[in-house]
């Protein structure tokens, strides 16, 4: 058996449509020797992902196809552990005491990426014992800014941290707040720490085998080419986040393992904490 998670095209589909489905799916499961654990299903997007322990994706295919139709345009392999890190879970949520179900999660998520500047140079001037230190200030400040944006930890990078975000707009007012703390820590201590920060959003399965493989790819390559005490933000972010105002610098770079130049956007974060004020669009001098 293995664990797979498949994508459905489902525009025009209700939340009480996918949900039936999904009981269907679970009704004749037994029959295949297959357990459906769990979907998302993102309205505004028209997309649903279901989570399924299967012998092989064919044979869950068959189930959907049996059940009721809605067979999966895509199908990949994922690890357990990398569902739950992105997602926050592998199993249908309970409902909320005297609800009859939760509010339902697109799977849509936010990825960021924060990096040491010079983190290399930094342990060969310092010893390993001290930098060792200033790696766990960083830890400890980028945790207690996702503690307060609902963002969770996906791994650890060794000089910096992949988060995970069901908000876009919390991921990018989070990748402000984690700026303003460093910039505060910076001011008292004889060892400052820079960092670096790139954001991407995108579904769990798109054009890549691996769960959000090209959004995790490019939310890196962004991190990787921002600045000191940057952050920089795809175009999608851009498109998500409600506000134009944040954004500058708009340019098109060229990032290892994407064949064409990226559109990135440079992220504001001076007024970190002032209240977001969403604009109906962005503005017209916006490249394309």
């Amino acid at each position: 058996m293995a664990i797979f998670m498949d994508r459905h095209e489902l525009t025009g589909t209700t939340a009480a449509d996918v949900a039936e489905a999904h009981r269907r799916d679970l009704e004749i499961q037994d029959r295949y020797g297959v357990k459906f654990l769990t979907y998302w299903f993102d309205q505004r997007r028209g997309t649903a992902f279901c989570l399924v322990d299967a012998p092989d994706a064919e044979t869950a295919q068959c189930v959907h196809r049996e059940a009721h139709g809605f067979v999966a345009g895509e199908v990949v392999e994922v690890a357990l552990s990398a569902v739950e890190a992105f997602l926050g879970r592998i199993h249908d949520p309970e409902p909320a005491p005297g609800q009859a179900s939760g509010e339902m999660d697109s799977g849509h998520r936010a990825i960021l990426f924060t990096d040491i500047v010079g983190s290399t140079a930094m342990t060969s001037r310092l010893g390993d014992r001290m930098a060792t230190e200033l790696v766990r200030a960083h830890d400890s400040i980028v945790h207690r800014c996702l503690s307060h944006s609902s963002g969770r930890e996906v791994k650890h990078t060794g000089d910096g941290i992949m988060a995970t975000f069901a908000s876009t707009a919390a991921a990018v007012d989070c990748a402000r707040t984690i700026q303003q703390e460093f910039k505060r820590y910076n001011r008292g201590n004889p060892e400052p720490i820079h960092v670096r920060i790139g954001l991407d959003c995108g579904e769990p399965v798109e054009d890549s085998n691996d769960l959000f493989g090209s959004t995790v790819q490019l939310a890196a390559r962004l991190c990787a080419a921002a600045s000191g005490d940057h952050i920089l933000v795809s175009e999608n972010i851009f498109r998500e986040y409600g506000t134009a105002d944040l954004f500058t610098h708009a340019t098109r770079r060229r990032l290892k393992g994407f064949s064409k130049p990226v559109l990135a956007f440079q992220c504001d974060w001076a007024d970190a904490g002032v209240k977001r004020q969403a604009k109906p669009q962005a503005p017209a001098a916006r490249p394309h």
